[in-house]
């Protein structure tokens, strides 16, 4: 029976592997190896001499690379104007008996200071402060975005250039990381995710609270809907936070000596892919919690109930 005509020679890599040698001169005659070459990709070159080793232009993308940071960097300011209008404004912050509701803005969540309008503190209080009581509790929650890995990302990429996205030229012409003052005081974010846990469960509870009516009994409004969903998010943000994720799994040395911490750190990796998801979420929701119970303190809209 005659032989099927041999392949030729296959490529692979840097030579050609030819198939095993064929005895018959007649089908030796037939055999043929085929070389391939591979052509060298062309190179573009870069000159080195600008800023830190970098080439001499800022970048080579193409794209709109600074839509990023420029959408990031006016959503920040936007909040950072209106949180500090709202903590300073020191009114409006409590739906009470009055409207049979019991919201509190989160920015003013627990209000400890003795000048918080009755029915919005607990019994004990802060009898010396005499300014906005919000700003005693600010700065958790700022402190914890603030120093939190993804926001530091964010702002020094929208506010210090440094740099401002892949790719693009750093605007500094050194670098120091995160050795000196003030950015030392990056590392302090572990302490500021457990004080926002504090303050996490308090606003849990304001959630609950918001179920109340004074004066009908227990009841669902659209306030009750924006604080318990405000209350989630920031529930979201917190356990996605890589400060959570490690506390629950790093460190360790072997996942099955330590299998309930594993299963935790299971769990929370996939909502720290979404980290970033939930801190946008979470920081504009903040602010529109506030902004609605204000506008129902004020008046200005009625907070309708659904059931």
């Amino acid at each position: 029976m005659r032989k099927s005509a041999p392949r030729p020679g296959i490529w692979r890599g840097s030579k050609t592997v030819a198939p095993a040698p064929v005895d018959d001169p007649h089908e030796r005659e037939n055999f043929v190896t085929t070389v391939e070459t591979a052509e060298k990709p062309a190179i573009t070159p870069v000159e080195l001499g600008g800023t830190r080793g970098g080439p001499d232009v800022p970048t080579l993308r193409s794209d709109n690379w600074w839509i990023q940071p420029l959408v990031s960097a006016v959503i920040l300011t936007a909040f950072v104007v209106y949180s500090t209008w709202a903590a300073f404004v020191n009114k409006n912050y409590f739906v009470g008996g009055a409207m049979h509701r019991d919201l509190i803005s989160p920015f003013y969540s627990p209000c400890l200071a003795a000048s918080c309008v009755p029915g919005s503190h607990p019994s004990t209080v802060i009898s010396w402060w005499t300014i906005s009581p919000a700003l005693l509790i600010l700065i958790v929650p700022l402190g914890f975005r603030l120093t939190c890995y993804y926001y530091r990302r964010t702002y020094y990429r929208s506010f210090w250039l440094s740099p401002p996205n892949c790719g693009v030229a750093d605007a500094h012409g050194s670098y120091s990381g995160e050795t000196r003052f003030p950015l030392v005081l990056q590392n302090i974010h572990r302490w500021f995710f457990y004080l926002g846990l504090i303050l996490n469960v308090i606003l849990t509870i304001d959630a609950i609270e918001a179920f109340r009516e004074p004066g009908l009994g227990i009841g669902v409004s659209v306030g009750t809907l924006v604080l318990c969903v405000n209350a989630a998010l920031l529930w979201l943000y917190s356990i996605s936070c890589h400060s959570c994720r490690h506390l629950c799994g790093g460190q360790l040395k072997s996942f099955s000596d330590h299998p309930i911490r594993y299963k935790f750190w299971k769990l929370l990796s996939p909502l720290n892919a979404n980290h970033m998801k939930f801190a946008w979420a979470s920081l504009v929701f903040v602010a529109l919690a506030d902004l609605y119970v204000r506008l129902v303190a004020s008046g200005t809209i009625t907070d309708y109930k659904l059931f």
